[in-house]
């Protein structure tokens, strides 16, 4: 980052109200539930703990207070490229924020901290290890600090799905800072997770402040994993053809293919791993972050903090570990309040890799322990036949009242029928056969197929053989996987995918408890489920809104910044709805604050009179 600019700005306020910030500088009339008590809390200088869900508007919490109150605002931020979206953002509004990072030479880094000393900073965001590093600690010291903000301060629990050792020495700001507000703030944190992050942090006095889960503009849906590829491109196709997405797959090699499959078939599609070139990784995450309609396939080393409005869907092609992984990952998608679809394909292998993994890992007794009700918690999610999003919200501790009207089996119910007799079949079959041997031998056997193998291991004799011929190798795979699902069966722990018995099995064997299944349902896709692009779908004028379009990408290029950091597609589209004729008007518009008012507002005036110009001429 050029150094040079940190001191073109001005001070953006100073003994102001919090609204009067919240307007003149981000555009906006009125604070989000929740975000007007945690300011003012950090204004009048106390600690909070903020559990707010991804696109909630957390970053508002922090950011009005330090732009409130004298001195510069730290921010402790885990990924350089979240820090540095962040930053540029908050320059387009005119704020004087910067960040210390590995990205800046010895001069850049001498700058900033010059900044930082001499008040120029209204926002400073640096990484967990280089705020403990002896030199920032003592330059912090010498600084006027308004506050500290952890962010993703999930990050602090060892139990959690993205711990990072180095947060775990943060607890030093209530001790050498403790005149200093605090603010931790995370979107991902059952009741285990909470509790642990405000003893590590020391925000056990803190007023925890915990707004509802609810994502409502996210559509959920899980299916069956039958032909994935197939899958996920007629989902693409159908649903989502010009639009920006991330798609997560379990390995690098899967990640790799399925990108080449999606540009085979015409889209923009980027891979993002740990083991590619760090240029190749930034150069992917800048296009996706600055060109329209590109899709990311990535591993869960893509996303954190990644702040782009407009990703219309998140989908998965392998099963995440836990449900905590799921909700952060899928709320990457409709950060701009516009519906969304999380979309996901599981199979019994995905059960059977994901159990073999926590059971070869090196963790103890009590890590594996709660590594399996993670996973059994993700698994129930999945097979469950009530409202996906009732089971979601109640596993981070919060309610709805009734089914949510947009999840796939509030939209298409699906059926159960009495499986008592099958599982009895399954699991006796898998006794048979000595409990060594994977699914599709054992569905062999259950349909009576009399292949080599089969009959070399004489299991054409056994009294399962044939017995299962009322159902499909379809029908057979949905009860394995539901039985290893609830626990009934367990995958070899060796790892050679043979499907094992349980202790929880025998009731079922004795035929003392009944058992109901689930039917894989037929997904419909969104078209017949009712969702849709709000903003897209309310669009009349397409010329003028590919005029703004293009007047917005035209000040992205000068600017050098992806086109949502001028103004998010809902800014645009009432614009476009309310046609103002002024500066005056066009300050009324949701999203436009002072200093981008002053600095973009003539060329979208301009942008809206040539459409008014084109109009007198072709009447």
């Amino acid at each position: 980052m050029d150094s040079a600019r940190l001191t073109t700005h001005k001070p953006v306020t100073a003994d102001v109200a919090p609204e009067t910030v919240l307007h003149q500088v981000f555009g906006y009339d009125q604070f989000r539930p929740l975000q007007g008590e945690v300011i003012h809390e950090l204004v009048a200088g106390r600690d909070a703990m903020v559990l707010m869900p991804t696109g909630g508007g957390k970053s508002l919490c922090y950011q009005v207070p330090a732009l409130v109150r004298p001195g510069t605002g730290i921010v402790i931020s885990p990924l350089i490229a979240l820090m540095q979206d962040q930053v540029m953002a908050l320059r387009q509004l005119g704020v004087r924020a910067a960040f210390l990072n590995s990205t800046m030479d010895f001069q850049q880094a001498r700058d900033t901290e010059n900044a930082l000393l001499t008040g120029e900073l209204d926002l400073l965001y640096c990484a967990p290890e280089r705020l403990l590093q002896p030199r920032t600690l003592e330059l912090m010291h010498q600084a006027s600090i308004s506050l500290f903000a952890i962010d993703e301060a999930h990050c602090v629990s060892q139990w959690g799905h993205d711990f990072r050792a180095d947060y775990l020495g943060l607890d030093i700001l209530a001790r050498e800072f403790s005149e200093i507000p605090r603010i931790a703030l995370t979107a991902t944190a059952d009741e285990r997770t909470r509790k642990e992050i405000a003893e590590r942090l020391s925000l056990t006095d803190a007023r925890h402040f915990i707004s509802g889960f609810d994502r409502p503009n996210i559509q959920y849906r899980i299916a069956p994993k039958i032909n994935a590829n197939k899958q996920l491109i007629d989902f693409i196709k159908e649903e989502y053809a010009t639009d920006a997405g991330i798609v997560y797959c379990l390995s690098r090699n899967k990640v790799e293919a399925t990108a080449r499959l999606l540009c085979s078939k015409g889209y923009t599609a980027l891979p993002y791993h740990a083991g590619l070139p760090s240029e190749m990784r930034a150069e992917h995450q800048e296009r996706f972050l600055r060109e329209d309609g590109v899709i990311v396939v990535a591993t869960i080393a893509f996303g954190m903090g990644i702040d782009k409005p407009d990703v219309r869907f998140v989908a998965h092609m392998d099963l995440p570990k836990s449900l905590e992984a799921y909700y952060q990952e899928t709320g990457r998608a409709g950060r701009d309040g516009n519906p969304s679809t999380a979309w996901m394909v599981y199979g019994l292998q995905d059960v059977i890799k994901l159990r073999q993994m926590l059971e070869g890992s090196a963790g103890n007794d009590h890590f594996k322990r709660v590594e399996r009700q993670k996973l059994d918690a993700m698994l129930g999610l999945c097979e469950i036949t009530t409202c996906r999003r009732q089971a979601l919200l109640r596993y981070f501790g919060d309610k709805q009242e009734t089914p949510c009207g947009n999840c796939d089996t509030c939209l298409v119910p699906p059926e159960t029928w009495d499986g008592t007799v099958a599982v009895q079949k399954a699991l006796s079959c898998v006794f048979r056969t000595g409990q060594r041997f994977g699914v599709s031998y054992l569905i062999d056997v259950l349909r009576g197929v009399e292949n080599d193998r089969i009959l070399q291991a004489g299991h054409h004799a056994v009294s399962t053989f044939g017995i299962g011929s009322e159902l499909s190798s379809a029908e057979w795979k949905s009860v394995f996987r539901q039985l290893v699902a609830n626990g009934h069966l367990r995958a070899d722990p060796e790892g050679y995918g043979a499907l094992q018995l349980t202790e929880s099995c025998r009731p079922l064997l004795k035929g003392e408890q009944t058992v109901n299944l689930r039917k894989d349902p037929v997904i419909k896709s969104r078209k017949t489920a009712g969702a849709g692009s709000k903003v897209k779908d309310q669009i009349t004028d397409h010329v003028g809104w590919e005029a703004l379009r293009a007047c917005r990408k035209t000040l992205a290029e000068e600017q050098g910044v992806p086109p949502y950091v001028i103004f998010h597609d809902t800014t645009l589209f009432e614009i476009l709805e309310r046609r103002p004729q002024c500066l005056e008007e066009l300050a009324g518009v949701s999203g436009v604050g002072a200093a981008k008012l002053e600095r973009y507002g003539e060329a979208f005036l301009k942008a809206l009179a040539a459409l008014g110009a084109d109009a007198t001429q072709a009447s």
